[in-house]
């Protein structure tokens, strides 16, 4: 399996930017999710949302009515699109794959994750 997260910059605040997950190797109808996690300076790595196979979705309270996760399942891509964006929101934004879809808030605990793309940095300043 193998993630690769692109769509960083630098933005405005109040602006808004869309990070783009390209995913390959899991199995055809396999169960699995997709999760984006950020990282700020000083900071521990922070769950933001997640999207499952089935549909499910989850958001980290702290996006919550600013975030939106989708997939686009014909590109194997997943997309965040960010608006109302804070310089709280300036972090390095990784994408992640868990197989065995966690249950309930431990979505949130990056150590649940199996699978980990390299980051992409999204800086939010005037």
């Amino acid at each position: 399996v193998q993630l690769q997260a692109s769509g960083g910059g630098l933005v405005q605040p109040g602006g808004t930017l869309r990070l783009s997950c390209k995913y390959s190797g899991f199995a055809p109808g396999y169960y699995y999710a997709i999760a984006w996690f950020r990282q700020g300076p000083g900071k521990e790595r922070e769950g933001v949302s997640r999207i499952s196979t089935n549909g499910a979705i989850e958001y980290g309270d702290s996006v919550k009515g600013r975030f939106t996760i989708s997939r686009d399942t014909a590109k194997d891509t997943v997309y965040l699109q960010m608006s109302t964006l804070k310089s709280d929101d300036t972090a390095v934004y990784y994408c992640a794959g868990d197989l065995n879809v966690a249950l309930g808030p431990s979505w949130l605990r990056a150590s649940n994750y199996e699978y980990w793309g390299h980051g992409t940095q999204v800086t939010v300043s005037s």
